[in-house]
């Protein structure tokens, strides 16, 4: 009996001491601990610098305020280098050995996959994976919270867009895993929406660099345009290479394949190649976010702008908004209902759109194109 008193005095003076709280796993009355597991030196390094970046950029000027109650963001960030079982090595670790409250801004689909019964088990809350896969939204997962539209959503776009101006011969060169097979299944999903079958297909290998028999059938077909679902260097090499042979195709792709790298990737080349995006115009003004991201980009010193800096921002800047709601004792299923409480929310000029059923923020898809320079309009 003299032992239980003991411990339960002692537990009750060390939640006393600054800094320590065991209301819930990765809070401290200091800190919310969060992790990311990205790929930082593969294929996808880009987007996953330019996430974290841009999710850094908010996270940090929420600490430099105050935080959240008096509790600042901390994120730990390991590089899975693309891989799916480095992914799911990490998502163990930040779990179980770093014990971080949440996951937030993984980036690709394999990867944010492999992660998924690990934290499901765990009961930890996955915030904002850069991928719009299936896999990610179906079945319902009540610990998973999409911030961006789905492939689905953006190949609907394309579709529509294409048919809209008289494209009926339709191409599509897509990556061989997950990502790209999602993305073929949602054009054909639109095309059939519309009496329109996939004029051809063409196949890719990750990082192979060799088009030449992946865009034969395409060739042949003589398509109107051509849908590239794809990395950023894998989709370059096949409009670079279709553009030497000669072809008057109209080139798109969605906005997984990193628009400024492959603007980059393309040099001249790229002109009028058109890019779905699901994050506002990052060089306007109209919205506020567009110019809140502005103002710490250009207070940060950073020179390029870029869809993916915006995306890891918006997504930090709702992850706050629903730890607000949570409140000062703070847990994860605290977070889960506050997000699920996020109906028709505004988060300057960006509509945030979950509940209890649903935990996908968002449907909105935008059209772009690359010009001169490697410059985008909209």
């Amino acid at each position: 009996m003299m032992k239980a008193v003991l411990a339960i005095a002692a537990g009750m003076f060390l939640a006393c001491l600054p800094g320590l709280s065991y209301a819930e796993v990765g809070v401290t009355n200091t800190t919310i601990l969060l992790g990311q597991s990205a790929d930082f030196s593969g294929p996808a390094q880009e987007l996953s610098v330019d996430i974290q970046m841009g999710a850094r950029l908010y996270f940090d000027d929420i600490n430099t305020k105050g935080g959240i109650y008096g509790r600042k963001i901390e994120l730990y960030n390991f590089d899975d280098g693309y891989d799916a079982k480095r992914a799911e090595a990490n998502t163990k670790e930040l779990i179980e050995k770093n014990k971080v409250f949440a996951l937030f801004g993984y980036v690709g689909t394999a990867t944010s996959q492999a992660a998924i019964p690990i934290f499901t088990a765990a009961k930890v809350p996955f915030i904002a994976p850069y991928t719009g896969a299936d896999a990610l939204r179906e079945p319902f997962n009540r610990h998973i919270f999409n911030v961006r539209a789905s492939y689905k959503d953006e190949t609907e776009k394309i579709i529509e867009q294409l048919v809209s101006v008289g494209s009926k011969k339709i191409a599509v060169v897509y990556q061989n895993n997950t990502y790209g097979k999602n993305g073929l299944d949602g054009l054909e999903r639109a095309l059939a929406k519309r009496g329109l079958k996939v004029a051809a297909t063409g196949t890719l290998e990750r990082e192979s660099g060799d088009v030449g028999n992946t865009i034969k059938p395409i060739l042949a077909a003589q398509p109107d345009a051509v849908v590239i679902i794809s990395s950023y260097k894998m989709t370059a090499a096949v409009i670079k290479e279709m553009r030497k042979i000669g072809t008057s195709a109209q080139f798109f792709t969605v906005s997984y394949v990193g628009s400024r790298p492959l603007a980059w990737e393309l040099g001249p080349h790229g002109v009028g190649v058109m890019v779905t995006q699901v994050v506002p115009f990052p060089w306007g003004g109209k919205q506020l976010i567009e110019r809140e991201y502005q103002k710490l980009m250009n207070a940060s010193g950073a020179t390029e702008y870029s869809f993916t800096t915006l995306e890891g921002f918006l997504a930090a800047k709702i992850l706050v908004e629903g730890l607000k709601r949570a409140g000062k004792d703070l847990t994860r299923e605290k977070l889960i209902s506050a997000l699920e409480s996020m109906t028709n929310i505004d988060v300057g000029g960006f509509h945030v759109n979950y509940s209890p059923t649903n935990h996908n923020a968002s449907n909105f898809v935008d059209v772009t194109m690359i010009t001169k320079n490697s410059q985008f309009v909209h």
